[in-house]
């Protein structure tokens, strides 16, 4: 089955997904050989644990503040703001409170 189309019309990216108590939502929008983009909703101390990924990520968070460690050193990322994931290092999320970030993964 083709992939279904994109409209071309503006929308606020934040509002597309919802937040679920004691839960991680994704969403992926764009899901390619050389990429994927892909929209999360952290509920209040929700996280990723420490992991790596062959690949740079950039997160920008869109609502909220997260915490993300790179290499053990921890960073708070509020909304508004993004930091680079690089590959193969390790890295890890968590959250004090419901925050939404899109992260986006360039395999190529």
């Amino acid at each position: 089955m083709p992939e279904k189309e994109q409209s071309n019309a503006a929308y606020h990216l934040a509002n597309s997904i919802q937040y679920q108590e004691d839960s991680v939502v994704s969403k992926t929008l764009v899901n390619k050989p050389t990429g994927t983009v892909t929209l999360f909703a952290f509920g209040k101390g929700q996280g990723l644990s420490e992991h790596t990924a062959p690949y740079d990520a950039q997160v920008l968070i869109m609502d909220g503040l997260a915490e993300i460690s790179i290499d053990g050193d921890w960073f708070t990322v509020k909304e508004g703001e993004t930091i680079l994931l690089p590959a193969s290092r390790p890295h890890a999320v968590r959250s004090s409170a419901a925050f939404k970030m899109l992260l986006i993964m360039i395999k190529a």
